[in-house]
């Protein structure tokens, strides 16, 4: 048996989605940009995706910026905005627990002489509203907070933190990596005060290299890619049809029945935890029950290397991960489970089990069946 828990890495796509893009492919596959009636059918299918994503997320259609991922909106989020306002201040705040995309993208804006601010978050992962409130300033051009920690499922408190900085300062940006969370709940920017929003499609059944940059219609943004000025001038370079007309399709059919596949979700999740519990000397990260994403378990087991149990698991035709996929190719321990205070020796014994709204209940007995046969055996013959 083979049991898929890494959906927090990427999805399998929709095979509504899958066939979509297959026809973009080999029959209407004309650039957007041709005014030929080949360039028009493929315009119309931009088109369309804009009106389904701006329907699940309330917004204007021309506020939509589609780009190659989740890591492009959000450089071009940070960047942009950095850039075109400047002149308004040098001051960013982030959180500590922020996704690569956004971590180093901060780095690199130190680099140009923008001061930045790391928040600290709390046991569960989460900002602490006081901390925020102590670090915005008048020149406070643009807060950047997670929306759902890809690593433990934390849940950032956004509306309230968007309606502090707006309380605060109404002209400081506030941008949302919602890679993680779009899909699993209800995002509606304007309602929570968000200027910018980052959506990657490999995230929610949809195909890798495409995701959007939702960005308000007031919100300035100095462009990081230049070309044929395509999208306004905000994302040169040819559109990726398939992709989006497949994006498109798959933030219709995940919010279809988002509340029933969260749900499900989170009676798997709470099984697999009560079930990893008989087996002693692990550790639930994160947010307890269902103050967390309904899709995310980080689960530490004492005295066993991660990558030992991960390809333990492996073996046996289960799909987990020591962390973000992102930077599994450069391991070194999680700024994530630092943050929130893991003690050291379970830094490298943590996995990270995703489930997806495809996820069966056989899977995770599959899965608790071969923990609780090899974890014991690990840590007898384990020198760690």
């Amino acid at each position: 048996m083979e049991a898929y828990l890494d959906n927090s890495a990427t999805t399998r796509v929709f095979p509504e989605v899958a066939e979509l893009m297959t026809r973009l492919m080999l029959e209407d596959y004309g650039n957007p940009s041709s005014m030929h009636f080949k360039g028009v059918r493929a315009e119309q299918y931009v088109k369309h995706a804009k009106e389904q994503i701006a329907k699940v997320l309330k917004v204007n259609e021309k506020e939509l910026i589609f780009t190659s991922g989740g890591t492009e909106a959000d450089n071009l989020a940070l960047t942009g905005a950095a850039l075109a306002n400047r002149r308004s201040g040098m001051h960013l705040i982030t959180t500590k627990t922020e996704h690569p995309a956004v971590l180093k993208t901060m780095e690199y804006l130190e680099g140009q002489g923008f001061r930045v601010t790391y928040l600290p978050v709390d046991k569960t992962g989460r900002v602490r509203l006081e901390d925020l409130k102590k670090s915005m300033r008048q020149d406070t051009i643009l807060v950047s907070v997670m929306h759902t920690n890809n690593e433990i499922g934390a849940l950032q408190p956004i509306a309230e933190i968007g309606a502090l900085i707006k309380k605060m300062n109404p002209r400081t940006l506030f941008h949302v990596d919602a890679v993680q969370g779009f899909g699993k709940f209800r995002i509606f920017p304007k309602k929570m005060y968000i200027d910018l929003l980052s959506v990657s499609g490999h995230k929610i059944h949809g195909p890798k290299g495409v995701g959007f940059l939702h960005a308000g219609e007031k919100v300035k943004l100095h462009p990081i890619v230049f070309g044929g000025g395509q999208q306004n001038g905000l994302r040169s370079g040819t559109e990726n049809v398939p992709g989006i007309a497949g994006l498109g399709l798959a933030c219709q059919k995940v919010y279809e029945t988002l509340e029933e596949d969260s749900e499900r979700m989170y009676r798997l999740r709470e099984k697999l935890i009560e079930g990893v519990a008989d087996i002693g000397n692990i550790q639930i990260n994160g947010c307890p029950g269902r103050e967390g994403a309904p899709h995310v378990v980080s689960i530490s087991f004492r005295g066993v290397r991660s990558e030992v149990l991960l390809h333990a698991l492996e073996d046996r035709g289960i799909c987990v991960s020591a962390g973000s996929a992102c930077a599994a190719k450069h391991p070194r321990p999680s700024e994530t489970l630092k943050a929130i205070g893991v003690e050291r020796p379970l830094l490298e014994s943590t996995l990270r089990f995703s489930l997806s709204l495809f996820t069966t209940e056989e899977e995770i007995v599959y899965t608790l069946h071969t923990l609780h046969e090899i974890v014991p055996v690990l840590r007898r013959y384990s020198r760690y």
